[in-house]
């Protein structure tokens, strides 16, 4: 697996487990990073670097990713949606509007591939749906 894609996996994780608990992500880094000790692959500081990176990131920005996001969900509010779904998204939002270095194209796909591993049978569609509108409106102003 790609570092990346493992870092993104990791950022994930730290977000779900962020929004299920109520908790700042800096509260929880140690105990996680050092949950994730026993695998040394794990712990290769690119991958933890970028994982950290999105993850504090996503949640600094949250309440413009989440706007963002409640804006182009039609029909669906953001604490009605799998909390996977929701955290895929806000993840690969954060990417869109504020990592200029990542092409929309990657995020997306990458975002895709993770609500299809981690979502349910319709969550890669629903992912690429919303991404793809932000994308169009919010990328080409």
């Amino acid at each position: 697996m790609r570092k990346r894609t493992r870092a993104r996996e990791l950022a994930l994780q730290l977000l779900y487990q962020a929004d299920i608990r109520h908790e700042e992500i800096s509260s929880m880094l140690g105990s996680f990073w050092e949950n994730l000790s026993q695998h040394p692959e794990e712990m290769e500081r690119s991958i933890q670097e970028f994982a950290t990176n999105l993850a504090q990131g996503t949640h600094k920005n949250l309440k413009k990713i989440d706007t963002t996001i409640s804006l182009y969900a039609q029909n669906w509010q953001l604490k009605r949606m799998a909390v996977i779904d929701r955290n895929i998204m806000r993840m690969s939002c954060y990417e869109l509007l504020f990592l200029d270095d990542i092409p929309a194209k990657v995020s997306i796909n990458e975002a895709v591939d993770l609500a299809k591993k981690y979502g349910d049978l319709e969550s890669g569609k629903f992912v690429n749906g919303i991404l793809d509108k932000i994308n169009k409106k919010e990328l080409k102003k």
